[in-house]
């Protein structure tokens, strides 16, 4: 479909523009005004010149791109950028992540950029917000994507803790640094006594949520262990890049699971040679992306990274206009 004359957002080589403010919405090249849905690297880069954003996620974008021009606003909170009205509404992927409300005369606009509709103990939940087109993501957009119950996943995840005590063996976990890892810690803090073990990368993360009050599972870095400790039935959370690192030698017996939306396809596991998967992801699954595209009572629909040819039918088959920006973000997950 093409793009028409008065769209509020149409797509520039530099990323989502909205020409009536004359800023950019998460761009991935250098532009003088970005607005900034959260602090993922593929929706917040350096080079802008000025960044909009929401006070939760100022601490991620500092901790990301460094001492930036940050103009910060609270969830709900109208500003404006040239001809535009603005404001942020909670996306629920992770903290302080945001959906950008974009109003031009009549019109309004949601660009969403992640987000996902179940609870989440670590960032404000996902609000619906009415508008005429919204912009959704569908990183997990096929039928098949169903995410169980996180709670029990994480009641799984100390089961496989404690199976690998048993058998002498730590329990790496590979999960994302940012968002992931600070939702599995929340998750397991009722769950279980004993401190998760963390690698650096995921540390500083964690510490930042601890510092928005976010209450986690305690925690330990592993490089404040004794060199030679047995990690038997230990926790040790870790980014993905870890794995087969040389710091991964240091666990000689140890199972290793993935906690990833990915894992609801079995296939996944084996070809990644995952001892365990945990299915949980920071993205809506199927039934929720359809869902909200219902509740926001949009009468079109542009589908940006991810699995966009599902739900394009899908809502043509439901009477919505639709069609895809291709743009460069990419997936945490």
């Amino acid at each position: 479909m093409a793009q028409a004359s008065n769209d509020l957002i149409v797509l520039r080589p530099e990323g989502l523009y909205c020409p009536a403010g004359d800023f950019h919405i998460d761009p991935w090249r250098p532009v003088p005004r970005a607005v900034i849905t959260h602090g993922h690297g593929d929706h917040a880069r350096t080079g802008m010149g000025r960044y909009w954003a929401t006070r939760e996620s100022l601490p991620i974008l500092q901790w990301r791109l460094g001492e930036q021009d940050y103009a910060i606003h609270d969830y709900g909170e109208a500003f404006r950028i040239g001809d535009a009205r603005l404001s942020l509404h909670s996306a629920g992927h992770v903290l302080g992540s945001a959906q950008v409300r974009v109003e031009v005369g009549d019109q309004v606009w949601v660009a969403s950029g992640d987000y996902k509709r179940q609870p989440d103990p670590t960032c404000a939940p996902f609000e619906v917000v009415q508008c005429d087109t919204f912009i959704t993501e569908a990183t997990f957009g096929l039928p098949i994507y169903r995410w169980p119950d996180t709670t029990e996943v994480a009641r799984e995840i100390v089961a496989w803790r404690r199976h690998c005590a048993q058998r002498g063996e730590a329990a790496i976990l590979y999960c994302y640094a940012l968002g992931k890892a600070q939702r599995l810690l929340a998750e397991l803090r009722d769950l279980d006594d004993q401190p998760a073990l963390l690698h650096g990368a995921i540390q500083a993360g964690v510490e930042l949520y601890r510092g928005a009050g976010i209450a986690m599972l305690d925690t330990l870095p592993v490089s404040e262990t004794a060199k030679g400790s047995d990690y038997a039935g230990q926790l040790i959370l870790a980014p993905p890049s870890a794995a087969g690192s040389p710091w991964i030698r240091r666990f000689r017996k140890a199972q290793q699971g993935f906690a990833s939306g990915w894992m609801r396809v079995r296939g996944n596991r084996r070809r990644r040679n995952y001892d365990r998967g945990f299915v949980v992801s920071d993205h809506a699954d199927w039934p929720d992306l359809l869902r909200t595209v219902r509740e926001t009572g949009a009468r079109r629909v542009i589908a940006t990274h991810g699995n966009t040819d599902a739900i394009i039918r899908a809502m043509n088959e439901a009477g919505i206009a639709a069609e895809a920006f291709r743009t460069d973000y990419g997936s945490e997950e």
